[in-house]
């Protein structure tokens, strides 16, 4: 074969198989440039805002009332944001996944332009996997938002000083502030499993809001199921089971073995439903 055939099989090669960089940063520029994108991360933000506001104007916070740690923010500036991010788990941080999560595949879909992206060629796989880490960044950007805004409210409003941790040791305001990133980093693992499902949820059907709902309702029911002392057999499986177990973080030492059980739950979800995904995507008529 000569240089040039192999050059110009080279180009068709390329031409074929494109980088999935350019694909990707049109995603995620997509992504957070939307205003739907926005309000949430701007919703999600406002919840460290609020608890801060209301707890400095009120007289007392008794203790033992409300989420944990909403007493010790008067003391502490940077517990404004880790009570927002336990306040955000149940529902702020699943709700907002949920509607990203959900729009992946239906929303292309529904506006028409899954055929184009597949035409363009993206390929069925490489869309699939961008579509996720799409979904991926917002689990980043989420938990991120609530622990940085809560931080600096926490900071505007309250003294900011030496923290101590549930093990009783006291460690300096940097370290603190790097263990509520911890907090929000063992949230974005948490709800990856989430991502997961709602992208499966997504490529069943046309209508966005369909997956968006069917994904926050599934939250819902499995923080439901792992109340239910019945079903304790059942509890160790579901994908929310360990969005609680940050706890260990905020020790001395750091204890990682939620954080790892954690980690494992989420990348079996993702397996599983990344499968399901492909299976449904990969035969999924869009062209027609």
């Amino acid at each position: 074969m000569s240089h040039s055939e192999r050059t110009a099989n080279t180009a068709g090669d390329a031409r074929r198989t494109p980088s999935s960089g350019p694909l990707l940063a049109s995603e995620l520029t997509l992504l957070f440039r939307r205003r739907r994108t926005q309000a949430l991360l701007l919703a999600l933000a406002a919840i460290p805002v609020m608890i801060a506001v209301v707890v400095r104007v009120s007289s007392t916070v008794p203790p033992g009332r409300g989420p944990a740690f909403l007493d010790r923010i008067t003391q502490n500036g940077l517990f404004v944001g880790v009570t927002a991010l336990i306040v955000a788990v149940p529902l702020f941080l699943p709700l907002t996944i949920g509607v990203v999560a959900g729009d992946t595949i239906a929303g292309e879909a529904g506006h028409g332009t899954l055929r184009y992206l597949l035409v363009a060629p993206a390929g069925r796989v490489r869309l699939l996997l961008v579509k996720y880490v799409g979904a991926v960044a917002f689990c980043i950007a989420a938990p991120l938002a609530v622990a940085l805004a809560g931080a600096g409210i926490g900071a505007a409003l309250f003294p900011v000083g030496p923290v101590t941790l549930l093990s009783g040791d006291v460690v300096e305001p940097g370290e603190a502030f790097s263990r509520m990133l911890l907090i929000a980093a063992y949230q974005t693992v948490s709800l990856l499993g989430l991502s997961a499902i709602g992208l499966f949820l997504s490529t069943l059907t046309d209508v966005p809001v369909g997956a968006m709902a069917a994904t926050i309702v599934l939250s819902v029911a499995s923080q439901v199921l792992d109340q239910l002392p019945q079903l304790e057999w059942l509890h160790p499986w579901l994908f929310s089971h360990y969005w609680f177990g940050f706890a260990d973080l905020l020790r001395q030492p750091i204890g990682w073995e939620s954080f790892t059980s954690n980690a494992m739950l989420q990348g079996g979800y993702i397996a599983l439903f990344g499968a399901l995904a492909y299976g449904r995507f990969v035969s999924k008529d869009v062209l027609s």
